[in-house]
């Protein structure tokens, strides 16, 4: 039963990846071509500001052979959805085991609505809590020095948002008895006193270059998150769907 379940949820998170993939294609790519632009552009006018000449520039590691990229732009669009239908599928399996552990146990008792509370409970504690503080920013911002405490602090906002949303969900559990107003507040007050504490006390990291078009910034981190939204909002409709089926309600 559990292998059956397990391969519904790496389909529905194959078909999500797929999905959120077209979306970040068609949205965020055109901000990316944006940034990348920008940042050559940058590139190209930080030697031509310092030598008078291209032979000077040359010796300074700025050549045009060693500034090519790696991967061509067509071969990062194919990485896209290569890369979100993988994570899909991986994500896919450990939310059918999530979903098979609070079964029964908790949340609504509507497999189908369980499956879609479960994927929205997710993506707030994976990627609404950590994207409130640390948002996701296009190339060209960023310190390159910073990479690994930049990475570390959005682990540890990830971890809180995980163990907020585990502690609303064990609240809302234990206080069936209570009043619904009084249930609901301290299910509330439980997920958003840990995760308000997280946005005083976690440091602020603001590495946005100086004159970066503002509305670029903006546009790419609601792509950003908008396919993380797709995503989510994919998993957790084509689970309800694959669960509705398997059991008529």
């Amino acid at each position: 039963m559990i292998t059956k379940l397990i391969v519904r949820g790496m389909l529905a998170g194959l078909l999500a990846g797929l999905f959120a993939a077209v979306f970040a294609y068609t949205v965020g790519e055109p901000r990316i071509d944006r940034a990348i632009a920008l940042e050559e552009a940058a590139a190209a006018a930080a030697p031509a500001a310092g030598t008078h000449s291209h032979e000077e520039a040359e010796p300074a590691g700025h050549s045009h052979e060693e500034g090519e990229a790696l991967v061509s732009r067509d071969g990062q669009r194919f990485g896209l959805f290569l890369a979100l239908g993988l994570y899909g599928v991986a994500v896919g399996g450990l939310f059918a085991l999530a979903y098979a552990a609070v079964r029964g146990r908790a949340g609504p008792r509507s497999e189908p609505v369980l499956a879609i509370t479960l994927a929205a409970a997710a993506f707030t504690a994976i990627v609404l809590v950590p994207f409130l503080k640390y948002p996701a920013n296009p190339p060209a911002v960023g310190d390159p020095e910073t990479i690994n405490q930049r990475t570390v602090l959005y682990l540890v906002a990830v971890v809180i948002g995980i163990l907020a949303v585990a502690a609303g969900a064990a609240t809302h559990r234990y206080a069936t008895r209570s009043e619904p107003w009084l249930r609901w507040s301290a299910t509330g007050a439980t997920v958003l006193v840990p995760v308000a504490a997280a946005w005083i006390l976690l440091p602020e990291i603001d590495e946005v270059p100086q004159g970066f078009p503002a509305d670029l910034l903006w546009d790419f981190r609601i792509a950003s998150i908008g396919t993380q939204a797709v995503f989510w909002l994919g998993v957790g409709v084509l689970f309800a769907f694959a669960a509705r089926r398997r059991s008529p309600v």
